[in-house]
């Protein structure tokens, strides 16, 4: 039902009269006179940090990829293009050469050269770099001369430049003046100098970072790609953090912001209908699971002493039709996702279209499966979320289901920077967790499937979960040069990932952005806004 704009308003004023705290600064900065091409952005999440290797996590891409170029980018349609390369090819089985683009100086005057690409895969690659697992594979970064870089594989790698889109390329000299030769342990709190500064060759700057406050990005009026026929016409983004829904939407309703990445899932009907906002869609390229401790003896946060439920494939498979995901997604989220039994979407090169049927949601079925397992009278556990509303809802109507046939499951929100290292440091029992994939499965299957080791591999298999068959499959993946029979590999993987359950597969999102009708964009299905594209009327 449409609710009337007076009585929306209303609400709107009473959630702005209750802002408090950082959003409130945030947003009160916002409200001075701004000159038409300033984009002001509202999200839920702070990037939590400007250096560019020390996270894998969507939020901290969405900021850091604007200040740092890539040496390949990615079009409109989302398809591979030059970067900081203007072209590749593969030279030998185990070797590709790049030609770089010539011209091009970071955001401090200094010339970008080979050097740089040398040293940014090298501190890629290096721990505690949480992006070294998109690398994995890669032996060396070799200077053929100052624009020609080859990059050296222990075997042959037949979509190696797939790999390299968001790989930030940073300046050597910057890095060693500043003392940043190795990426911020972000897991350890590390604080160092590329935390709140930074220096890239992207189309904007970083003018200011103030964590879970705002960010400030101006455009680099000597980016390399400033004669691009598609570039918009914003010259400043201003970026705030503001948890509460109510709070982002009175903000949008009063002017005070351009864009919110994440307009709660309640009231995208009503901002359908509301003449004065533009609202753009698209389906997600990744998706949101459940995942399980599989390698503790006994389960941390549970009643359960001397044994961990789940490491027995009934236990997971119990919590599987424990949930009801499609009621989840009509109820909470309001219809915008689709239930998912893949691992993987489906637009990923591979995926079988057959997976993503769901098993049934059957809480019957789940009790008899837990009483097989030695659990008659359930057990009890802790589920780890994000303290984010829409993903904080989701895993409450989870944990009561849950606890219905038997899982008796206690919430546990955190926010970001403290949930977001449970995944890579693998300290969570049972956790809610988002994946955002890319067009080619090895990365996604080497990020959450692999046996972890610090090397790249399972970066963020949080649950630790281990199968010698798959990681010799995932591995073989990496190195095979025929793309049919490498898609039918990833197949396979995908199926033995679904006889084994180490994660539940939960749903896809349907992608969301409100914004005022002055601004036009393109939207990527990876939930990242490409703003040098951004056009504000």
């Amino acid at each position: 039902m449409r609710i009337p704009i007076p009585i929306r308003m209303s609400r709107l004023r009473r959630a702005a009269a209750a802002w408090c705290g950082a959003a409130a600064l945030a947003l009160a900065a916002l409200a001075a006179p701004v000159a038409a091409q300033t984009l002001r952005v509202a999200s839920a999440f702070d990037p939590q940090t400007m250096d560019p290797h020390a996270l894998a996590l969507l939020y901290h891409s969405r900021i850091s990829y604007q200040i740092y170029d890539s040496l390949v980018h990615r079009n409109e349609a989302f398809k591979l293009e030059p970067g900081l390369a203007t072209s590749w090819q593969m030279t030998s089985p185990t070797s590709w050469r790049f030609q770089l683009r010539a011209g091009v100086k970071f955001h401090d005057g200094t010339p970008f050269t080979a050097d740089d690409v040398v040293f940014s895969v090298q501190r890629i690659l290096a721990p505690p770099s949480q992006r070294s697992f998109q690398l994995k594979g890669v032996t060396a970064a070799r200077k053929v001369d100052e624009l020609t870089v080859d990059l050296v594989t222990e075997a042959p790698d037949a979509v190696l430049p797939e790999k390299l889109a968001f790989l930030a390329i940073m300046s050597r000299a910057w890095s060693e003046k500043h003392g940043v030769q190795r990426a911020q342990d972000f897991n350890g709190k590390q604080e160092t100098h590329a935390v709140r500064h930074a220096n890239g060759t992207g189309p904007f700057r970083l003018e200011r970072y103030e964590p879970d406050v705002r960010t400030v990005l101006k455009r680099h009026p000597n980016w390399w790609g400033a004669a691009d026929k598609r570039n918009g016409n914003v010259q400043e983004v201003v970026f705030v953090s503001v948890k509460s829904d109510a709070t982002r939407l009175a903000a949008l309703a009063s002017g005070e912001v351009d864009l919110v990445l994440d307009p709660p899932y309640q009231d995208v009907a009503r901002l359908k209908a509301d003449p004065r906002i533009a609202l753009t869609q698209v389906p997600d390229l990744g998706q949101q699971y459940f995942t399980f401790d599989q390698s503790r003896d006994e389960l941390e946060w549970s009643d359960v002493k001397g044994r961990n439920p789940f490491k027995d494939l009934r236990v997971r498979q119990a919590v599987y039709h424990a949930v009801n995901v499609p009621l989840i997604v009509d109820k909470v989220l309001r219809g915008q996702a689709v239930p998912t039994g893949a691992f993987l979407s489906p637009l990923v090169e591979g995926s079988p279209a057959e997976l993503d049927r769901r098993l049934p949601f059957d809480p019957a079925r789940a009790r008899k499966l837990l009483a097989e397992a030695g659990y008659p009278n359930g057990f009890a556990i802790t589920l780890d979320c994000v303290n984010v509303a829409w993903r904080e809802n989701v895993c409450q109507a989870a944990a009561a289901m849950l606890t219905q046939v038997g899982i008796r499951t206690t919430l546990r929100s955190s926010p970001t920077n403290q949930f977001f290292p449970k995944l890579t440091q693998a300290t969570a029992s049972f956790v809610e967790f988002g994946w955002s994939a890319s067009p080619d499965a090895w990365a996604s299957l080497n990020g959450l499937f692999r046996t972890f080791d610090r090397s790249g591999l399972g970066t963020f298999n949080a649950g630790r979960y281990s199968n010698p068959k798959l990681d010799t499959l995932i591995d073989n993946i990496r190195t095979e040069p025929d793309l049919t029979r490498r898609r039918a590999m990833v197949t396979t993987a995908l199926r033995l990932v679904a006889d084994d359950l180490p994660y539940i597969p939960l749903y896809r999102r349907t992608l969301t952005w409100a914004m005022q009708r002055k601004v036009t964009l393109v939207q990527w299905p990876n939930d990242t806004v490409e703003l040098r594209w951004v056009r504000v009327r």
